[in-house]
């Protein structure tokens, strides 16, 4: 399935819109992720951890997505605009949201 952010796919052409479909992941980050990643705060670089979980937050989503857009009868999603957003208390959860137009293209 190709999934893609812009509104056409070069040299295929879409021969029918099926809806918008979208993805969601919503992922709790635990006390330890939260201590080790403090802790990289302090000292400077990358958080790994967290740079993993977003990861697996995004592919998740963008597994639904074609998921949905499969159910739909497409074969492709166009326009896909992929949003992070934080939840709950204290900010303890991140969302990855991912939403596109679910297409069939030749």
């Amino acid at each position: 399935m190709i999934i893609t952010t812009t509104n056409t796919i070069e040299g295929r052409r879409i021969t029918d819109y099926r809806g918008v479909v979208t993805g969601e992941a919503i992922m709790g980050a635990n006390v330890f992720k939260d201590l080790f990643a403090g802790i990289r705060d302090l000292v400077g670089g990358r958080s790994a951890t967290y740079e993993r979980e977003l990861q697996r937050a995004r592919d998740i989503a963008f597994r639904e997505l074609q998921e949905r857009a499969s159910a739909m009868g497409g074969n492709a999603v166009v326009g896909v605009d992929l949003d992070y957003e934080v939840l709950g208390a204290g900010n303890g959860m991140l969302m990855v949201s991912a939403s596109g137009t679910a297409v069939v293209v030749e």
